[in-house]
């Protein structure tokens, strides 16, 4: 939130306590009480002479694109001759007699912007008259310029030709406040200035107990009728389906339509970043930064009988004030009266009932709109606006009738008329809970004393009533019952009031002490699974991402999945982010290939990710969640049926890899990703995981069906030759289609797998180191083209036996020789024994078992 530094300082002071201390004692007051500001900015200053000035005369230039003005402004002696300074003007908020701030020439405004006499539209202009953003106390183009009339001249400060700069507040100091979603008390000057009481251990005035506390004339409310019955107000009805625990109105009629704010309630308006329109509406908005409450100004001409709170129809519209046709959700609560809908509530209002430059009379409306409602309406209409902000962030029930009160007085006090009779109020202020803790409690969290009598001072000065329900113990701490303000929906239980007892105290004053680390082995034998993973892949030079749990709705329709594939039984959430990512995955590989998409489209074509999540694998027994009320503790049946309807989530590992592996240069050409990349990629998660997999041909999407690898592992032991191994993952190069589809580069390779599904092998293995040599012999043989090397591998190595200590495919040939449909493939096999040196005649019989076994599983033949 923005706001002025000046307008907390008249918000803290008294005349018994002046208070004034620097920005930067300011900031650190914030973030003594655990306010964090995005930061803080002077208004930048205006050198030269700036001095009022009287407009005498205005001549309208004609013949021009647009409306020109050449005006005679008195500015007494400031221009060193007291003669009638000539200033070109383009504004028309402005009449003859009224007061205007001029810049005369040789002023510098901010921004380097230099005033000088100039010819302009045929006329020489002698300075400049200035807008609120020409002197730096709005970010955008304000409508016209700043001109004071009537009453507002009366100020001894205002005197024609003097320097303007002590009554227009330029030196000052706009803070911007990060205020966090359960703090919407801190989206108003009165909320800021109570935090800053207690982080300078000021007394706090509530301003909507007292105009002067707000920093507005002591008379404010003097004569202001307020009967209890709501005369010839509207009459309300409020529909229990709304939600709406409280809704109010008051009327002021006679308002003076030519009547325009004062320039002190335009400047506090600007610097809070919101743009003045008129006097009604800019009371309303005023109000809502002062207090917190949220208000809207109907043309009361324009309402047409009594008020109504409803939730709309389904497919009804509205047009809000931006000028936009809304369609409406059954969900949307609205504002009718006998001509339809007024209002969105608690979001924007309508364009038929909106304040214009004939409104005479204004019904000013405040109200208690339910949170969630309307945080849903303002997301549903993607229409975020100043009091939805507050409103979702829970606003004050107590402070409506304070409002109410503040703004009919203050616009008659700007535009005349007279307040009506009476007030139209529906609904009672919601009860806050009662919460039950012990004075201990803050302390013992903190781990530290704090002083008797601590807790009850620090949740007093929140606004809590605080009553005593046990004896004192011998360290003086005592049970007590915590009845939290109406302006704090965000304290629900016992930790909320620590929190606040804590960070009053100081956050800072906390010792930070590093625990003692209980006993055990530290992390489980997943977790090291999990860890030992990524820093394989890591050092295999692929970067890890953290891949989204969320997946577009049509991914598997992209890759051509059958309607029945198990990937597309996805989680659906209710509440997505995005209507169109509204899907858990059931699998990292769309993240991925997100990820790689991006980075190829930023340029970035040679890539490598990994990725280490979490996928939902719905069951048979999982199905739509529960949702049971948050007021209670759900019952054991509820939980249970939360626990049912919670889907798998294995941990999975994916890699996907496009461009190339090795880049080109002085070294040799570059070496693209290609299939064997990707399984090898498998087989480093394999040994980080100490399992054994095995590999065969596979057809999976999004795969290519020529260049997939189906990855087992064995479910007991993982061992590579168990009958019960299992399906863990797949690995290859994609499939054409789908990197078209996808916007990815061609043959980019990908691996996913299940970490979840691989064996945990629990082994402490002491080192075998054989002094005995080995002994290498070369064995090539014959098998069928389609036969996968993985298997003749396993062939050979099965029959080895246990001499064997290694096997390496070294060559691949073919010929016309061998056929068509043949391929020789040549391995090195090492034999050792641990106790003795090898014969050259054991080798050989070990490998002659390698040759057997081989022709019985595969059909291999020892090439001649």
């Amino acid at each position: 939130m923005l706001i002025s530094q000046s307008w907390l300082t008249r918000l803290l002071q008294t005349s018994t306590a002046p208070f004034s201390v620097s920005a930067e004692e300011l900031d650190a007051g914030f973030v003594r009480v655990g306010f964090e500001t995005e930061g803080y900015g002077h208004i930048e200053p205006t050198t030269g002479p700036l001095v009022f000035g009287r407009v005498e005369h205005i001549e309208e230039l004609e013949g021009f694109k647009k409306p020109i003005r050449y005006c005679d402004v008195n500015v007494a002696g400031a221009n060193g001759s007291g003669e009638l300074q000539h200033i070109i003007c383009g504004a028309r908020n402005f009449r003859e007699g009224d007061i205007v701030i001029v810049s005369l020439p040789g002023a510098v405004l901010p921004g380097g912007f230099e005033i000088s006499a100039r010819e302009t539209y045929g006329r020489t202009s002698e300075g400049m008259m200035c807008s609120a953003a020409e002197l730096g106390l709005a970010k955008v183009q304000t409508a016209g310029i700043i001109a004071l009339r009537g009453a507002e001249t009366d100020d001894p400060r205002i005197v024609v030709g003097e320097d303007a700069r002590e009554f227009l507040g330029l030196d000052d100091t706009v803070f911007d406040v990060n205020i966090t979603p359960d703090r919407g008390y801190a989206l108003s000057a009165r909320g800021l200035a109570r935090e800053l009481a207690s982080s300078f251990s000021l007394t706090f005035r509530d301003p909507a107990d007292d105009p002067a506390a707000a920093a507005l004339p002591t008379d404010l409310l003097a004569g202001l009728p307020h009967e209890t019955d709501r005369g010839d107000l509207p009459e309300i009805t409020v529909d229990e389906s709304t939600k709406c625990a409280r809704f109010g109105i008051r009327k002021v009629s006679g308002i003076a339509t030519d009547a325009e704010s004062p320039y002190w309630l335009q400047r506090e308006l600007l610097l809070c970043g919101q743009r003045p329109v008129n006097p009604a509406t800019d009371v309303t908005n005023y109000i809502m930064f002062l207090l917190g409450q949220p208000m809207h100004a109907f043309d009361a001409d324009r309402i047409d009988g009594n008020l109504h709170i409803h939730l709309a129809t389904e497919g009804e519209t509205l047009t809000t004030l931006d000028g936009v046709e809304r369609t409406l959700s059954g969900e949307d609560v609205v504002i009718s009266d006998q001509n339809g809908i007024q209002s969105l509530a608690g979001v924007m209002g309508g364009s038929t009932s909106e304040i214009s430059d004939s409104t005479t009379s204004v019904y000013f409306e405040a109200a208690f709109f339910d949170q969630i409602t309307v945080a849903r309406t303002s997301r549903r209409h993607r229409l975020s606006s100043e009091s939805s902000r507050r409103f979702e962030r829970g606003t004050d029930p107590a402070v409506i009738e304070a409002a109410l009160d503040f703004a009919v007085a203050l616009l008659t006090r700007i535009a005349g008329g007279q307040v009506e009779a009476g007030v139209s109020l529906v609904g009672s202020v919601p009860g806050m809970p009662v919460i039950d803790m012990h004075t201990s409690r803050p302390g013992k969290t903190a781990g530290m004393i704090y002083p008797t009598g601590t807790t009850v001072a620090r949740l007093t000065e929140v606004g809590c009533a605080v009553r005593e329900t046990g004896e004192r113990d011998s360290n003086g701490a005592k049970a007590i019952e915590v009845t939290p303000p109406t302006w704090r929906p965000d304290l629900t239980m016992p930790a909320d009031l620590v929190e606040e007892v804590l960070r009053l105290e100081g956050l800072d004053k906390i010792p930070s002490i590093v625990p003692t680390a209980p006993a055990g082995r530290g992390l489980s034998r997943r977790q090291r699974m999990r860890r030992s993973v990524g820093h394989a892949l890591a050092w295999g030079g692929y970067v890890e991402i953290l891949p989204s749990p969320f997946v577009p709705n049509d991914v598997f329709d992209v890759w051509g999945l059958d309607a029945d594939d198990p990937r597309r039984a996805a989680v659906r959430v209710l509440n997505p982010l995005e209507n169109d990512v509204a899907t858990i995955g059931t699998s990292l590989l769309p993240s991925m290939m997100e990820s790689l998409r991006r980075n190829v489209s930023r340029g970035q074509h040679d890539v490598a990710l990994y990725g280490v999540e979490q996928v939902t694998s719905p069951t048979s027994g999982s199905g739509r969640s529960p949702m049971p009320s948050v007021s209670v503790r759900p019952s054991d049946e509820d939980v249970a049926a939360l626990l049912s309807s919670l889907p798998e989530q294995p941990l999975n590992v994916a890699v996907i890899a496009a461009g190339d592996r090795v880049l080109p240069g002085t070294w040799g050409d570059a070496v693209p990703f290609e299939t064997s990349d990707a399984i090898e990629a498998a087989r480093t998660v394999a040994r980080a995981a100490g399992v054994e997999i095995t590999l065969r041909n596979a057809e999976y999407l999004p795969w290519h069906p020529g260049r997939c690898a189906e990855i087992l592992v064995a479910g007991g032991t993982g061992g590579a030759d168990a009958t019960d191994a299992v399906v863990v993952g797949h690995a290859g190069e994609l499939h054409p289609q789908v990197c078209e589809r996808a916007g990815l580069p061609r043959r980019t390779v990908a691996l996913e797998m299940n970490l979840d599904a691989l064996p945990l092998v629990e082994t402490f293995p002491k080192p075998v180191i054989s002094p005995f040599p080995a002994v290498n012999q070369d064995v090539a043989v014959v098998v069928d083209e389609t036969t996968p090397v993985a298997a003749v591998e396993e062939a050979l190595a099965s029959g080895a036996g246990e001499l064997l200590e290694h096997i390496r495919l070294f060559d691949v040939y073919r010929a016309e020789a061998l056929g068509d449909s043949q391929k020789s493939l040549t391995f090195t096999l090492r034999f050792r024994a641990t106790d003795r040196t090898l014969t050259e005649d054991e080798a050989s019989a070990a490998r002659e078992a390698a040759v057997t076994a081989a022709a019985e599983k595969v059909g291999a033949t020892l090439r001649g």
